[in-house]
């Protein structure tokens, strides 16, 4: 009975068959068909060992027919080794047949055996690989009788490099001080007062006084301007009467005003005389003859009225009773409620504009970088820090996994069963976050086989047969832990230095406090000698960050053999 491997709907099988005269004849024909196919490619280098910086020529020779479109491997995918100069194609014709040479420069700086992986040449719609090949970079030998030697130089401490998180503090620092003063230059700040607003907080007598300088300053009676000359007059003393004694003193006809000072006195609640109304009297008739009758006095007399509306300011003034204690303070508490009002004011307005602010930068941002983006930095979604913060590489294990992770993995201890503690060594590294959702864990097992372990371990088949009962096993390890509906998909993983390994995923419901959440997860497996190394990504789905996480994971992912070391 044979085992033989092989693919249903995309999951890696086990199954079992007899050999028969005609499955060997079958299979003697298919490797025929192979080998016949594969001669059209071959591959070889011009020699397998050089020192440290010298080159290799690598060369690809194709034999297709003429109408085949044939495509050659461009960059950097001979990794460890790298490549320095591709040279042009060489093409013969050979009846109906070309032969294309293809020839590439290599070198590395590094001293070890390395491996060039397989390269994919695409000749049609057919798809080949080349042998892979072993080269030894060998160091270059130093005679120390001619060179000096000199002792060890002792370890430095190097500092940290600091991260930047200074320049965001005082950036948004910068921003609220700038929104901080054009809060205080356009609200809070007391601005220099209008001449016309200082003499509008002057009390009405004092405005009065003020008015009729600027009255004499004007040139009205020079340029013998008497109607505005006596439209200004007559304003000065209605507007004083308006303020302090009667409150329609401005839109009221001569007589209403007269008639109402008269009642006022007749009421003794101003005591003004009979000679200060008559004199209040004819110089407003008087005015209303030189601006509606166009009647026009002498400049003398206009003057004389001028200086007989300032007398009668000073009488109306000392007419005016003393204001009550109660008055006063009646006085006192409306000025504080105005400025109580004025102050509630300047408040809400400052609320209203950092509102507007914080909308608009946050509108900005989000048109920019996307609003989920500004949102998330804003509550500080761990998953998103994980992802934009500084990522740390490293090795795990024996034979070393390199890897970069959000953070360093640690170390942890798992227990082997006691009658398997002499056959496996187990050494793994895990980093685990419930609140970004990911769990990311890298281990190395090292078994120690018998002889005849050893030989059906390290066979192909024996091989594939481990890493699928490894990836079977986590399945049902998930299932075991109240994983539902996973879906399983298998396919071959290459390292970016061409490390191959076999790769099962899918994606899972978990069992979240009575809530199904969706997850992914990723085990990747590699097998040599005796050794197996796994990493397995576990994370929440429909997360953008945790995707783009276990992504950069992936692709960081590299085994590095003892002697690269």
């Amino acid at each position: 009975m044979k085992l033989n491997i092989k693919k249903f709907n995309g999951n890696y099988k086990v199954v079992s068959r007899k050999s028969s005269p005609l499955t060997v004849n079958l299979s003697v024909f298919f490797f025929l068909f192979s080998f016949l196919s594969f001669a059209q490619v071959t591959s070889s280098i011009d020699t397998t060992k050089i020192r440290i910086g010298e080159q290799i020529t690598y060369q690809v020779k194709v034999e297709a027919d003429t109408t085949d479109l044939v495509v050659f491997p461009e960059g950097q995918t001979f990794m460890p080794l790298e490549m320095i100069e591709s040279y042009k194609i060489d093409s013969t014709k050979n009846n109906s047949k070309f032969q294309l040479i293809k020839k590439y420069a290599l070198t590395q700086f590094d001293s070890g055996a390395y491996i060039i992986p397989k390269q994919k040449i695409v000749i049609g719609t057919k798809t080949y690989f080349t042998d892979s090949l072993r080269v030894e970079v060998q160091t270059i030998p130093v005679d120390t009788t001619k060179q000096k030697l000199f002792d060890i130089k002792p370890m430095i401490t190097v500092e940290k490099a600091s991260s930047k998180w200074w320049l965001y503090v005082l950036l948004g620092l910068l921003i609220l001080g700038l929104v901080a003063f054009i809060l205080y230059w356009f609200i809070w700040r007391k601005k220099p007062l209008t001449e016309e607003e200082e003499i509008a907080l002057l009390p009405p007598y004092d405005r009065a006084k003020m008015a009729l300088k600027k009255l004499d300053e004007s040139d009205y009676l020079q340029k013998e301007e008497l109607k505005d000359y006596y439209s200004e007059l007559t304003f000065i003393i209605r507007k004083y009467l308006d303020e302090k004694v009667y409150d329609r003193a401005l839109e009221s006809t001569t007589d209403e005003l007269i008639d109402r000072l008269s009642m006022l006195r007749d009421a003794n609640q101003i005591e003004l005389s009979n000679d200060d109304i008559k004199n209040i009297e004819t110089i407003l008739k008087r005015a209303d003859l030189v601006k509606f009758a166009k009647s026009a006095p002498d400049i003398e007399l206009a003057k004389l009225d001028r200086n007989t509306i300032d007398i009668e300011i000073d009488q109306v003034k000392e007419a005016l009773p003393e204001p009550t204690e109660e008055e006063k303070l009646l006085d006192e508490q409306y000025r504080d409620e105005q400025e109580r009002k004025a102050k509630r004011k300047k408040i809400w307005l400052t609320v209203a504009a950092s509102v507007l602010i914080l909308i608009a930068t946050f509108v900005g941002f989000g048109v920019k970088y996307g609003f989920k983006y500004v949102v998330d930095t804003i509550v500080g979604e761990e998953s998103k820090e994980l992802l934009e913060g500084e990522w740390v590489r490293s090795d795990y294990g024996v034979p070393p996994i390199m890897i970069s992770t959000p953070v360093v993995l640690e170390r942890i201890n798992i227990e082997i069963p006691e009658e398997l503690k002499d056959k496996i060594e187990n050494t793994s590294f895990r980093f685990l976050s419930d609140e970004a959702g990911i769990d990311i864990q890298v281990s190395t097992t090292k078994f120690n086989y018998t002889d005849e372990e050893k030989e059906q371990a390290l066979s192909e088949e024996g091989k594939t047969r481990e890493l699928l009962a490894a990836s079977e096993k986590y399945i049902q390890k998930l299932e075991a832990d109240g994983a539902t509906n996973i879906t399983v998909k298998r396919e071959q993983f290459i390292t970016p230095n061409a490390a191959e390994g076999f790769k099962t995923y899918g994606t899972m419901m978990l069992s979240n406090d009575g809530d199904d959440t969706p997850a992914n997860y990723n085990i990747i497996l590699f097998k040599a000698e005796n050794v197996r190394q796994q990493i397995i990504l576990q994370w929440r789905g429909g997360n953008t960050y945790t995707n783009e996480m276990m992504e950069r994971v992936l692709k960081s992912i590299e085994l590095k053999k003892l002697e690269e070391e």
